[in-house]
């Protein structure tokens, strides 16, 4: 359960006290005067925070630099919640007040973000040693925060918290089609609606892609239309987005190593997870833009009739690929999704997938590489937007010359270009499939962490979620 936020007309009256300040705040007042001396001490001490204990009470002084850049502010702010959320967590405090005496208004709002990502826990299959939060409940002063911002706020951390839980499930219950009823039931909740194509629609549409990474199972694929419309729209036509559904990957007949590999493949539908979480927040907030996803699922194991390196697939577009690594199977399913997405005569369409290793090995988790052809305009709004959340993203060079490390001599294009380059060329193949202004993520490094970085948690982040509603909310 995530923290719960209230807005408050007065916080005074609360045990414990968090009080957000920079150096022309006068925090005197809510302070001992020795133990305002010492804050101060401590702040010129280059400390970030000062806290009081007494009497089963407490207030706790966060500083933040307001000589730093506006949005390094914003992101001060919700590392600092997440040291205060940890801290009262861990004296077991059930609830706290906050109030923002900094001059800059939208530090409030990145703290709360930041707590309520922070309170974040995945306890469905604890039974024993099981450790619930108790800091559940955090009253916020109207002068700190508006109810607007609040109400933003509440959507669009439910949706990065929705996809972190989508990638925690393990297989064993999150398969391609308990995945669709998933997203049936967001939709529902949300206001957007779904169709879930089963298997024998899949093969009338003629994926192979999807149907030929599917072989290998004996659980049958899904493809996912989810379309948010509401009736009054800025865009004409829309924006698509397209994830990767891949519920788990062994890696096929090219079979993975298990440690540090295989077994923690259940994050191969990061990418899906994004969407899902993205056209939640979107309809939450009844933004005015016309949004579709487009979720391809399966799971890509070596049994049945497994497709194995060597073979050529004939693709939704017409286009055969040669096969030379089974584990180069995100992009064989995307390659479908993005031939679908064609239909909708799309401004833009943007896909996200854990796809390569050679991302995370370039950029580490902290980012996320990008690259396609949208002009430099959409680029541009996305580079604001990876700012404003603190979601970094790269974009990695796309020159034509790429494309000749995925020619095949049997097919059209083979689906693995060799040991250079590994990222850049798994977008150009997904190019060929992708015939509208299009921009790829591979979100390899930062979908999934082994450590605990901050109010991103560990294990699934939800990464890409807060900075595709930004840029949807600005567009």
């Amino acid at each position: 359960m995530a923290i719960k936020v209230q807005l408050s007309k007065n916080t005074s009256a609360t045990a414990h006290r968090i009080l957000l300040c920079d150096k022309a705040s006068s925090y005197a007042s809510f302070l001992s005067k020795e133990d305002a001396a010492a804050a101060k001490a401590a702040f010129d001490d280059k400390q970030p925070m000062y806290q009081t204990v007494s009497g089963g009470k407490s207030t706790t002084l966060v500083m933040l630099d307001s000589s730093r850049e506006a949005y390094k502010q914003l992101e001060d702010a919700r590392r600092a919640a997440y040291n205060v959320y940890k801290g009262l967590n861990g004296r077991k405090v059930a609830e706290a007040s906050l109030e923002s005496l900094a001059a800059n208004k939208d530090l409030g709002a990145a703290f709360v973000e930041g707590a309520i990502l922070s309170s974040y826990q995945f306890l469905k299959y604890k039974t024993k040693e099981v450790k619930p939060n108790t800091f559940l409940k955090l009253a916020v002063n109207e002068n700190t925060l508006s109810k607007a911002a609040l109400t933003e706020l509440e959507a669009s951390t439910a949706g990065v918290l929705l996809a972190r839980t989508l990638v925690n499930e393990p297989l064993s219950y999150l398969t391609a089609e308990q995945l669709s009823k998933e997203i049936q039931k967001t939709g529902k909740e949300a206001g957007f609606s779904v169709e879930v194509l089963n298997k024998k629609k899949i093969e009338a549409l003629k994926m192979g892609g999807l149907l030929a990474v599917n072989r290998g199972s004996q659980l049958p694929p899904t493809f996912n239309i989810l379309e948010y419309k509401p009736a009054k729209t800025k865009n004409k036509k829309p924006i698509v987005l397209v994830g990767k559904g891949v519920v788990y990957d062994t890696g096929g007949l090219s079979l993975k190593p298990t440690p540090n590999s295989m077994d923690m493949m259940k994050c191969d539908m990061a990418g899906a997870a994004t969407v899902i979480g993205t056209l939640y927040t979107i309809a939450k907030l009844k933004l005015p833009i016309h949004v579709v996803g487009l979720i391809p699922a399966t799971d890509n194991r070596p049994g049945e009739d497994a497709y194995v390196p060597g073979d050529v697939v004939p693709m939704m577009n017409g286009m055969n690929v040669e096969v030379l690594n089974t584990d180069a199977e995100g992009r064989m399913i995307l390659a479908d999704a993005l031939t679908y997405a064609a239909k909708y005569k799309p401004e833009v369409v943007f896909d996200f997938a854990t796809l390569t290793g050679a991302a995370k090995a370039a950029l580490s988790g902290l980012a996320a590489a990008y690259m396609g052809t949208a002009d430099a305009a959409t680029k541009q709004k996305l580079e604001t937007s990876s700012k404003n959340v603190h979601e970094h993203i790269w974009e990695l060079p796309f020159w034509e010359e790429y494309g000749q490390l995925i020619k095949s001599d049997l097919a059209d294009i083979k689906n693995v270009g060799g040991s250079e380059a590994g990222a850049i060329t798994a977008g150009k193949f997904l190019e060929h499939f992708a015939t509208y202004p299009w921009l790829h993520f591979d979100i390899a490094g930062p979908a999934y962490l082994l450590a605990e970085d901050s109010y991103r948690g560990r294990f699934g982040t939800g990464v890409g979620v807060r900075m595709m509603v930004d840029f949807i909310k600005n567009y």
